[in-house]
């Protein structure tokens, strides 16, 4: 029987959600092991004088527990 966590982490990049996320999992994954999935919770941005500043993702991840 597996046993998973979850963990909540926030990112944000100048590019585009897709790539806050994807930050995110490969930062994650250098000190968490046995990363299962994804789910991503929420998307914000930032906005300066109408311009998109940051585009900032919060992400739930899984990982099974040894």
């Amino acid at each position: 029987m597996a046993v998973l966590k979850v963990i909540e982490v926030l990112a944000s990049s100048k590019i585009s959600w897709e790539d806050a996320s994807k930050e995110a999992v490969k930062h994650a994954a250098k000190t968490v092991k046995n990363l299962r999935s994804v789910y991503v919770k929420e998307q914000s941005m930032t906005i300066d004088n109408g311009n998109i500043v940051d585009y900032r993702v919060t992400l739930k991840l899984s990982f099974e527990l040894e």
